[in-house]
C-alpha cells in the first residue's frame, strides 16, 4: 500500500493494518508485518495502539459513530420518516464502510474485549426500536430486526456487487419484506398476547412508495415487475455514466436484455 506523505502515523498505521487484515486475516497479522510494511518499529506501533484487538476497534470506530449519528437524527422524526431514514441510512453507511464491515464480519467477537460490542448491539437495538415503532407487538419487532438484516447482510456476501446494484436490490427487499400483508394473512393466528388479530399496522404501510390514501389499497394479483423502481434507477444511473454495457447491467440485475431496454426506454 502507498501511503500518502501528508497521512500522520496513526492513519498510516490503520490503512496497513486494514490492508494486512483483509489479504491475511486478523489472527494472522502481527503487529510486525505492519511495521514492516510501513518501516516502523513495533514500539512506534505501540505508542498509538497498546495492543492490537484496539486497531480493530479503531477500525470500527468510523462505522459505529456514523450509525450513532443516524439513529439521533432520527429519533425526533414521525415513525414512518423515522423508519426509513433509518433504513436507508443504515444501507448507505454500511456501503461506505464496506471493508471494516467485511473484516468485522469474521472478527467481531475478537472486539468483545472493550465498549465497541456494547455499542454495536445499543446501535442495533434502538435502530430496531425505532423501525419497530411505538407500541409495536410481536410481528412488529422480529419484522424490525430483518429489516436491518437486509440492509446489511448482502453487503458482505455480495462482495463483486456494484455498490449501487446492490443498494437497489436490498432496498427492494426491504420494500417486500415490509409491505402489507394479504387481507387473508393478517386476520390470521398470528397474534400477540391479548392484543386480537394481527393487522400490520405499524411496518404494514411504512413503504415510502405508497401514494397518499393507498394505505387500504391491496396489490393486485399477478407476476411483480422484473425490476424494482431503485434497480430501474440503478439501470439508467450505470447506462448513463457508460460504464456498464446493457448486457453487464443485465447480468448484475439478473434479467434480461430486453427487460433492462424497456426499462431504459420507458418514459
Amino acid at each position: 500500500m502507498t501511503a500518502d506523505p501528508a497521512d500522520d502515523t496513526r492513519t498510516r498505521i490503520l490503512r496497513a493494518a486494514l490492508d494486512l487484515f483483509a489479504e491475511h486475516g486478523y489472527q494472522r497479522t502481527s503487529l510486525r508485518q505492519i511495521g514492516e510494511r510501513l518501516r516502523l518499529t513495533k514500539t512506534a506501533i505501540l505508542y498509538h495502539f497498546p495492543a492490537k484487538e484496539h486497531l480493530l476497534a479503531a477500525l470500527v470506530e468510523p462505522l459505529v459513530a456514523d450509525l450513532e449519528a443516524l439513529l439521533d437524527s432520527a429519533r425526533t422524526q414521525p415513525t414512518e420518516r423515522a423508519r426509513w431514514t433509518v433504513l436507508e441510512g443504515w444501507l448507505d453507511i454500511m456501503l461506505a464502510h464496506r471493508r471494516p464491515l467485511g473484516m468485522l464480519f469474521h472478527d467481531i467477537a475478537l472486539i468483545g474485549r472493550g465498549d465497541t460490542y456494547h455499542r454495536l448491539m445499543e446501535v442495533a437495538m434502538r435502530a430496531n426500536d425505532l423501525i419497530a415503532g411505538q407500541n409495536a407487538g410481536r410481528r412488529e419487532r422480529v419484522l424490525a430486526v430483518q429489516a436491518v438484516a437486509a440492509c446489511s447482510d448482502p453487503i458482505v456476501f455480495f462482495t463483486d456487487v456494484p455498490d449501487e446494484v446492490l443498494r437497489a436490490d436490498m432496498l427492494d427487499g426491504v420494500r417486500r419484506l415490509l409491505s402489507p400483508l394479504p387481507a387473508a394473512a393478517a386476520a390470521g393466528p398470528n397474534t400477540d398476547a391479548g392484543a386480537g388479530p394481527h393487522t400490520d399496522a405499524t411496518l404494514g404501510s411504512a413503504t415510502p412508495a405508497t401514494p397518499a390514501g393507498a394505505a387500504g389499497r391491496r396489490r393486485r394479483p399477478g407476476r411483480p415487475p422484473a425490476l424494482g423502481r431503485e434497480q430501474v434507477e440503478a439501470a439508467r444511473r450505470m447506462h448513463a455514466a457508460g460504464t456498464h454495457s446493457v448486457d453487464a447491467i443485465a447480468a448484475a440485475l439478473g434479467v434480461s436484455r430486453a427487460t433492462v431496454y424497456r426499462h431504459l426506454t420507458a418514459p
